[in-house]
């Protein structure tokens, strides 16, 4: 799993820590560099195993210094719909757009003013999807650049190719001394030392290593592989046994090794190397035990790095029983098939090139779907206990495990999407994931994944009630409100009729909800106290009735009821606290916030602001943290300090620029905002707001919300 790191010499982004130790393409580099300098789009291709994916990775780490923004990394071998890509660019450099706009002209918006290095990793499989996007936001971020690795080129135009080589092989007619600091050499010799202490280069290996090395071409995956090969035999039988495998495919008769060489050499050279790769790939299948190969297989189902916990309830059975798989698990990454992510737990994931291995295999042992489907059923399971879960005190836990595997969410929605059979388990699973969307910041993602099961126009049940249902709240998040409520009353009469009553408690609060967004107040309030009665009535006070109690409190804040707004708001943190719950009580907290502010107590206004904030802080949820900053912002305003709110309306205001929706679209949050800002102004003068506003905006996410924590009062009324 990549994080967000700061790049050095440049901006920020999340390029993943290199787990092994990166040797040579010292020429490589230099040449990709100077592409990037001269060329917004280099593509990085080559075929499987030949290193793309290192070098390119490296290229953008020492280029980060030239791009301000940041450098980000969009893996996407494990993305199979192409309408998936622009979310899943958008999630990589942080946008959280809130909207119903179309994905793409948020992230040009978003992009349009950035100075970025975009790292498109694995393009091969949608190359026309990926060319497209590249050429829309080429046209309108000048200050976007890209780096793709690809197995072909986008032909976009001014694409510049650089097609990496292998790595460099002894010459046998070099000096000895020269062959030792081959770029191959020093890869096999650094892996084979990793694998097993006792080895080292000497006299009597050297010329078994050379033309190791020589027989594969260089390509650093299969000299990765033939490392491990030394734990069970020496470097000179590996060496004639790759002799044997490859002189069938030269057709060559064996009649001696340099023979061999110079006929296998003959093959054109992409077809030589895919040849090879495969003799090592296959070679070292075989040199696992039959365990280990049912697992690699088995694993291929996997889009993103798993823990040992999860591989075993999706892969064990009779066949390939349970406790043995931890010792399975490490037996393939000490044979360099799967790579170890350090972390607790340590999680394991294939390379996209031994993926497909195994996922041939898994075709060849015709379980391919049926793995599949218990890979899906895991991760539906997951998503259930995440919805049952949610309200408690493991949000935070549930939200970074969710963001952990999302690869794998998406790769079972899509598996659920694909034949009808399985409809009912992505209805299902797309309802449950509402809460991971929202406060992960995809809301668009989620919005496309239930309008994907929606369209597919599943049986009337309560599925498809609760589907309609997530739908609108997504719907109303994103300020959608036609098409909120079109879905409620497509809702209404199914939950009528199956008697679900918390589904019609959930109607009425986002009914409620777009009556405070239109600035119908009083509708707003009648809806809420229904919501609220029914929820009571059916014996749900869980997320349902705590998101009604805090709405409740913000309209009636907005109405001016202050004193009955604070007893509302109360009352849901109260509960909240029973559950252990933070994220509503974070909301909450917010509109407690708004309710002091409207009843003159501003240090109570900023105690309750920075507690939501303080919050947030452990979520990427950034739209609730802008609602908390504005919030903030108006409080210290109040208190005099102009400077202060100043930067901190600038730093609320980058935030609100990645959703599109500056306060949700609601009249009085925008008026309120004005209001701030008008003052503001007229406190310090339009040269020194803008100064300070301009400030606030550079900050970035964890400085600007340490600059609003620091200073605050110790409780509310300044106790």
């Amino acid at each position: 799993m990549t994080e967000i790191t700061d790049q050095s010499g440049g901006g920020r982004g999340n390029l993943p820590a290199e787990i092994s130790s990166f040797v040579g393409r010292r020429r490589e580099l230099d040449e990709i560099g100077r592409l990037l300098a001269t060329s917004r789009v280099v593509t990085v291709s080559g075929l499987g195993g030949v290193g793309k994916t290192r070098t390119a990775l490296r290229a953008a780490t020492e280029a980060a210094r030239d791009f301000p923004d940041g450098v980000c990394l969009v893996e996407l071998s494990g993305i199979r719909d192409t309408r998936l890509l622009v979310h899943a660019v958008a999630h990589a450099v942080g946008l959280q757009d809130q909207t119903a706009r179309p994905p793409i002209d948020a992230l040009t918006a978003f992009l349009s003013d950035r100075r970025l290095l975009l790292v498109l990793d694995t393009c091969e499989h949608m190359v026309d999807g990926v060319a497209m996007l590249i050429e829309l936001l080429l046209a309108d971020c000048p200050g976007v650049r890209f780096l793709v690795t690809s197995r072909r080129p986008l032909e976009v135009a001014g694409e510049q190719v650089f097609a990496v080589p292998p790595m460099s092989v002894p010459d046998p007619d070099a000096p000895h001394d020269d062959d030792a600091r081959c770029d191959s050499v020093v890869l096999f010799t650094e892996r084979a030392a990793a694998a097993d202490s006792a080895f080292a280069l000497t006299a009597g290996n050297r010329d078994a290593v050379m033309r190791l090395c020589r027989r594969l071409d260089g390509l650093p995956l299969a000299l990765e592989l033939a490392a491990v090969w030394l734990l069970v035999m020496p470097v000179a039988q590996v060496v004639r046994q790759l002799d044997q495998r490859l002189d069938l495919l030269s057709g060559g008769s064996g009649a001696g090794s340099r023979r061999q060489e110079q006929a296998y050499e003959t093959l054109p050279h992409d077809t030589r190397r895919h040849e090879t790769l495969r003799a090592a790939i296959g070679w070292s299948h075989e040199l696992c035990d039959p365990l280990e190969r049912l697992l690699w297989a088995r694993m291929s189902v996997f889009a993103g790095p798993v823990d040992a916990a999860t591989v075993q309830s999706v892969c064990a059975d009779g066949r390939l029983p349970c406790d043995e798989i931890p010792a399975l698990l490490d037996g393939l990454a000490d044979k360099s098939v799967l790579l170890r992510e350090p972390g607790a737990p340590v999680r394991y994931r294939l390379l996209d090139t031994l993926r497909e291995y195994g996922e041939e295999w898994l075709k060849i042992l015709g379980v391919h779907r049926a793995f599949h489907r218990r890979h899906r059923d895991h991760y539906l399971v997951l998503a259930r206990r995440c919805a049952a879960s949610w309200c408690g005190p493991g949000q935070v836990e549930w939200c970074h495990r969710m963001n952990a595997v999302h690869a794998d969410l998406r790769a079972a929605l899509d598996f659920s999407l694909s034949e009808p059979e399985e409809h009912g388990a992505a209805l299902r699973m797309a309802s449950d994931l509402y809460f991971f969307w929202v406060t992960s910041g995809m809301i668009p993602e989620g919005r496309h994944y239930l309008d994907r099961v929606l369209a597919v126009d599943p049986p009337a049940g309560p599925g498809l009630t609760k589907a309609l249902r997530e739908c609108a709240r997504i719907a109303t998040a994103q300020g959608d409100l036609a098409t909120a409520s079109g879905l409620l009353e497509r809702c209404r009469p199914f939950a009528v009729e199956q008697g679900d009553v918390t589904t019609r408690a959930h109607i009425a609060y986002l009914s409620g909800s777009i009556a405070m967004l239109k600035g119908e107040h009083e509708r707003s309030v009648e809806l809420l106290e229904e919501a609220a009665r029914l929820h009571e009535e059916d014996g749900e006070d869980g997320m349902g009735l705590l998101l009604t109690l805090a709405m409740q409190g913000m309209v009636r804040a907005m109405r001016g009821e202050g004193d009955r707004a604070v007893a509302l708001l109360e009352e849901c943190r109260e509960r909240c606290d029973g559950y252990g719950e933070r994220w509503v009580r974070s909301v909450a907290d917010y509109m407690r916030g708004l309710a002091e502010l409207s009843r003159g107590d501003v240090t109570a206004a900023v105690w309750y602001g920075q507690e939501s904030l303080r919050f947030k802080e452990r979520l990427p949820d950034r739209l609730s943290s802008a609602l908390a900053l504005d919030l903030l912002a108006a409080a210290t305003a109040a208190a005099g300090d102009g400077d202060r709110a100043a930067r901190l309306l600038g730093f609320s205001d980058r935030l609100w620029h990645s959703f599109g929706l500056p306060q949700l679209g609601s009249p009085e949050l925008s008026a309120r905002r004005r209001q701030c800002e008008v003052k503001v102004r007229e406190m310090l003068g339009e040269d020194v707001y803008q100064s300070a506003f301009r400030d606030g905006g550079k900050l970035d996410f964890t400085s600007g919300v340490g600059f609003a924590l620091d200073a605050g009062p110790s409780g509310p009324g300044g106790s």
